[in-house]
């Protein structure tokens, strides 16, 4: 046996383990990862995003509301807080619709369908009625309701259209017809060139692409094929070059694209100082209330340009927070149109978030300097009440689904409310709450010896 120097024979080692191979789970990162995986496939996370993200948004468009809106109010001669009691008065009428929506069986949205149609296109036509339609910023498509009340009919178009092409595609679906592409265009494409068309009349191109992409949206759920949908596509584009090219305003609108000067005569007033706005706001902004851009330069700082009066007080924070909650939105709707087996679910489903989404993309990419200036508002955040109830129906519309879900539905159905809990526990007696304990203990146990734990 060898021995050392000292003449001591050597310490035997002890050989080294293998190390083992930690996994991705064993780090923070990993753990992170997987616990947001779970929470995102848990069957009440469309449930949560879709009511929460909705309300998050309407409140902080009320707020905004009322800080872009105090200085236009009050050169109006009005007091500072008029349009922000005109949005709320919207929003508790919106949430109650909402809350209807919401509670609504399927059964009863489908029967909606052919009336709400109806309804909204007797109103589109009376728009045109001389003495009774109303022409805002060059565009006759309101209806005065008395005082200083008016309705916008076309905002309620968007809803039946969705809710009618829906139920018409379900019902061909399960007759197997949308196989066939006169099934699939007739009635639908049609009834939809119709509302455009009485939209066009009041000159309202911004509503209309709107409409036009709930169509598309409706139309790539049904499965249409390429050379169909392109086909509708090349139609919508020839007519809207044609709109477009016969109307110098349009045409000013399209070339204020990118601009970064006003132009001659100002033509690009208001894209400009849009950019103005969101630059001056740097990261966090300079605060709530004290925009400089709504003061008579940015005009529609309440409507349309809100998103620049964001950026401008709240900062790049606050313009991403928006934009997240519009993604998680849409997220949401389209998780709920991918997971049902019921066709109008499917369709309904994804035309609201194909509306909310498309209008929210206009309208910050005119903000942005990106897209021409549609004249569209900001879904649920920017000021009009004729936008914000048919959307907070439309909202409801996507909670009802996502509670309709199976496994929502168990899970919903699982959790009590706690009053109930304890209150159930004070009239239990003695003898009720020992099992109640005993099988909570037992769990417990089962899990310790689970763990290896003795």
């Amino acid at each position: 046996m060898p021995t050392s120097r000292t003449g001591r024979p050597p310490v035997q080692r002890a050989a080294r383990r293998p190390a083992l191979a930690r996994t991705p789970h064993d780090n923070p990162a990993g753990r992170f990862v997987t616990r947001a995986r779970r929470a995102w496939d848990r069957p009440l996370t469309a449930y949560y995003l879709i009511l929460g993200g909705s309300l998050l948004i309407t409140v902080l468009g009320l707020v905004m509301v009322y800080s872009a809106s105090q200085i236009t109010a009050l050169q109006l001669s009005l007091p500072g807080s008029y349009f922000f009691r005109k949005q709320f008065l919207a929003a508790v009428i919106g949430g109650m619709l909402m809350l209807v929506a919401s509670r609504m069986p399927v059964k009863l949205h489908r029967a909606l369908a052919y009336p709400m149609l109806a309804g909204a296109v007797f109103l589109m036509a009376l728009v045109q009625v001389p003495g009774i339609g109303v022409e805002i910023n060059g565009n006759q498509n309101w209806i005065s309701l008395g005082g200083s009340f008016q309705i916008q009919p076309s905002e309620f178009g968007k809803l039946a259209l969705v809710l009618w092409g829906a139920d018409l595609l379900a019902r061909k679906q399960d007759k197997r017809l949308l196989t066939q592409w006169k099934h699939m265009l007739v009635p639908l494409v049609p009834a939809a060139f119709m509302l455009l068309g009485l939209i066009m009349l009041g000159g309202d191109m911004g509503t209309a692409i709107i409409l036009t992409a709930i169509l598309f949206g409706l139309l790539w759920l049904a499965g249409a094929p390429t050379r169909l949908f392109v086909g509708v596509l090349s139609v919508a584009l020839a007519i809207g070059f044609i709109l477009i090219k016969t109307s110098p305003n349009r045409m000013s609108r399209l070339a204020c694209i990118g601009a970064t000067e006003p132009g001659p005569h100002d033509t690009c007033w208001q894209a400009v100082h849009g950019i103005y706005a969101l630059a001056s706001g740097g990261f966090f902004g300079s605060g709530l209330g004290a925009s400089v851009e709504k003061w008579g330069q940015l005009p529609e700082a309440h409507t349309d340009f809100i998103f620049a009066i964001t950026g401008e007080e709240l900062g790049l924070a606050g313009t991403l927070s928006v934009l997240a909650l519009f993604a998680a939105l849409g997220y949401a709707g389209i998780r709920v149109a991918g997971r049902t087996e019921d066709p109008f679910v499917r369709y309904a489903a994804g035309g609201v978030t194909t509306w909310i989404t498309a209008q929210a993309v206009i309208n910050v990419g005119a903000v942005l300097g990106l897209l021409p200036i549609a004249g569209v508002p900001l879904p649920l955040f920017s000021y009009g009440g004729s936008a914000l109830l048919p959307t907070m129906f439309a909202v409801g519309l996507l909670i009802a689904f996502a509670r309709d879900d199976p496994a929502a539905r168990a899970a919903l159905a699982m959790r009590q409310p706690r009053f109930g809990r304890k209150r159930a526990a004070v009239r239990g007696s003695a003898g009720a709450a020992g099992p109640r304990r005993w099988n909570t203990m037992r769990r417990r146990a089962s899990a310790a010896r689970s763990s290896g734990e003795r």
